[in-house]
């Protein structure tokens, strides 16, 4: 049984949902994990984006598994709104930021019509959830540092850290769940005997 429509059942929803309510945990977590380590990355601060990718999985596992229009967008949406309501550092700018990146991981499955969900596809949904992280950074945190040895450095190793472990890495873990059976309800999980 094929899925075309692009009506969101309840099972979408709830899925979507949990990824980003787990998620939306894993960010705060992920938040401290990230102000504890700005030491470790003085010697080259833009060097910490290779920690990016994380904060990017939400959507892209989302677009990957349910695979509806939207569905990349809500996750990190809503996972933004949760790690936000958990209290942050970065207080609720991160609604607006998580809403950037949920458009970015969203456009790689909708330029292939929602029809493609291979792995070049979900590195390049990580990859553009990643530009869109960074510009935002850009504009909102890192505006006064040096373009050069700051801010495009910053912008590549962020694309970068979201194409591996945001893009490839939410590929990987969806093919892990559906090998479990868990994702049986979803065309994700149907086609976990397919290469």
């Amino acid at each position: 049984m094929s899925n075309t429509s692009n009506r969101w059942r309840t099972v979408d929803i709830v899925v979507a949902s949990v990824i980003a309510a787990a998620f939306g945990v894993v960010f705060w977590a992920w938040g401290l994990v990230w102000g504890g380590t700005e030491a470790a990355f003085a010697f080259f601060p833009p060097a910490q984006a290779v920690l990016y990718g994380v904060w990017l999985i939400p959507g892209v596992l989302a677009g990957l598994i349910i695979r509806k229009p939207g569905a990349a967008l809500y996750a990190e949406t809503l996972a933004a709104i949760i790690s936000a309501l958990l209290g942050n550092a970065w207080g609720t700018t991160v609604i607006p930021q998580g809403l950037l990146q949920g458009l970015g991981a969203e456009l790689a499955f909708l330029a292939t019509g929602y029809r493609s969900f291979r792995l070049p596809v979900a590195v390049l949904s990580g990859l553009l959830a990643g530009l869109a992280a960074a510009l935002w950074d850009t504009f909102a945190y890192y505006a006064a540092n040096d373009l050069v040895t700051f801010r495009i450095p910053m912008i590549v190793i962020t694309a970068l850290s979201a194409a591996v472990i945001a893009g490839a890495g939410s590929w990987a873990l969806a093919r892990a769940l559906a090998a479990t059976g868990v994702l049986d309800r979803f065309p994700s999980g149907r086609e976990r005997d397919r290469v």
